[in-house]
């Protein structure tokens, strides 16, 4: 086994909720300018511990997530060591294999990678991400009558496969990257939240 990691996902894009990538239906305008944070609680990958660290992608899908052809823009947690910076990074592009690889599958350039200060916080179902200076999100959960995340479950697509995940709202949502013309301010729009484990 490669890899086995076990964290939360904070997800956010620019389509309104609930995501229309997640049952195989195309972006909301036509595309996507999504954020993907990979928090690792615990794990190991090639026997690199991993655990504390946050990876961060920013994607622009340009049209059905199911084509393909994404364009990615990859943040890795600053306090990685090359060795963990590596292992992450193979991993989540498909070098390693697994469920992640399916994932990758999808990317068709990435144009760059960052190494950055990453802030993930989650409490109590609501969750934040800073990613240095360029990125940041303020979203939160649907919740049934009793207030439990609502959950989506047997999706086509998943960020998180294996795993349930919580349908949400990203109250802010900003990212800052002329460089790789990803500049938008977002309020009010779709967010996923999830708790993963991913062996492969």
């Amino acid at each position: 086994m490669a890899y086995a990691i076990e964290g939360r996902l904070l997800e956010a894009c620019s389509c309104g909720g609930p995501c229309p990538c997640w049952v195989g239906e195309d972006p909301d305008g036509g595309s996507c300018e999504g954020m993907l944070g990979y928090h690792y609680d615990r794990g190991k990958i090639n026997d690199i511990d991993v655990s504390g660290l946050t990876l961060a992608l920013l994607a622009h899908i340009p049209g059905n997530i199911l084509k393909g052809n994404w364009k990615v823009v990859a943040y890795v947690d600053s306090k990685a060591t090359p060795e963990q910076k590596d292992a992450i990074l193979n991993s989540h592009f498909g070098k390693l294999g697994g469920p992640l690889a399916d994932l990758a599958g999808l990317v068709g350039e990435v144009l760059a990678i960052y190494d950055v200060p990453i802030d993930f916080n989650v409490r109590e179902g609501k969750g934040t991400i800073r990613v240095g200076e360029v990125v940041s999100a303020e979203m939160q959960p649907y919740t049934d009558a009793q207030g439990r995340p609502t959950k989506m479950v047997d999706t086509i697509f998943s960020t998180i496969p294996g795993s349930p995940a919580y349908v949400g709202k990203a109250l802010d949502y900003k990212a800052n990257i002329p460089e790789h013309n990803m500049v938008w301010e977002m309020h009010g729009r779709n967010a996923v939240l999830g708790d993963f484990r991913i062996e492969g």
